[in-house]
């Protein structure tokens, strides 16, 4: 089995790596799409950029980047006939496509933010939490207009509900596994959002309002 996680690892990180966000800037934009907005891939600075109809397809793309490496995970390890009670293999596949999409090997470890490949991941891993997580996302996008925000309450928000869902299981030697997952991601994700908490403390994060024209300079938020 060691092999088998090995492997997927490998291929999560370099599938969660490809650069959709780039890839529609250099479509749609004829430019590299990290000299504008928040000079990020992510899905946020594309919808900035080039409309939120491209912004979604990003995020689409990313989540899948995030759900296909588990499930692909998943149907390995039953075809092959393999038990994995803790979701070691899983798990490892999720954190490689995340990290994958953060430091992604074809834009010299340049990437996005992970918040839109998480939500493929924990999707498959924990659907129940991501749910909580997607529902305190769009509250607080509701409440604060920013992304930013919004993407890292959400995180937490998936880390909170899985300790008291699951209570003293989430320490045992089977859930213990998934509870580290839990509270690695949205430590990934906060670290990456560090220059966001930033703006925020400021109060110059920028916010999502109806007929806001796109801003051609780096500040902006980005998943």
């Amino acid at each position: 089995m060691v092999f088998l996680c090995v492997l997927v690892s490998v291929t999560a990180f370099a599938v969660g790596g490809i650069p959709f966000g780039y890839l529609v800037g250099r479509i749609v934009l004829k430019d590299d799409i990290r000299k504008f907005g928040s000079g990020n891939i992510g899905a946020t600075n594309v919808g900035r950029v080039l409309g939120w109809k491209w912004g979604i397809g990003v995020l689409l793309l990313d989540a899948l980047k995030g759900l296909l490496p588990v499930l692909l995970t998943d149907r390995l390890l039953e075809a092959a006939g393999q038990q994995d009670p803790a979701g070691y293999c899983r798990l490892a596949a999720g954190l490689a496509a995340i990290t994958g999409h953060m430091y992604p090997i074809w834009l010299r470890l340049r990437g996005g933010k992970g918040v839109a490949t998480a939500l493929g991941v924990v999707a498959m891993v924990s659907p129940f939490c991501s749910g909580m997580a997607l529902l305190c996302f769009v509250c607080t996008l509701m409440f604060s207009r920013m992304v930013s925000m919004s993407s890292i309450v959400a995180s937490l928000a998936f880390a909170l509900s899985h300790v008291l869902r699951t209570g003293a299981v989430a320490w045992t030697a089977t859930g213990l596994p998934l509870t580290v997952f839990s509270f690695l991601i949205p430590g990934l994700i906060i670290w990456r959002h560090r220059s966001n908490i930033r703006r925020i403390l400021d109060g110059t994060e920028n916010r999502i309002m109806s007929g806001q024209k796109t801003e051609n300079h780096k500040g902006s938020t980005g998943t």
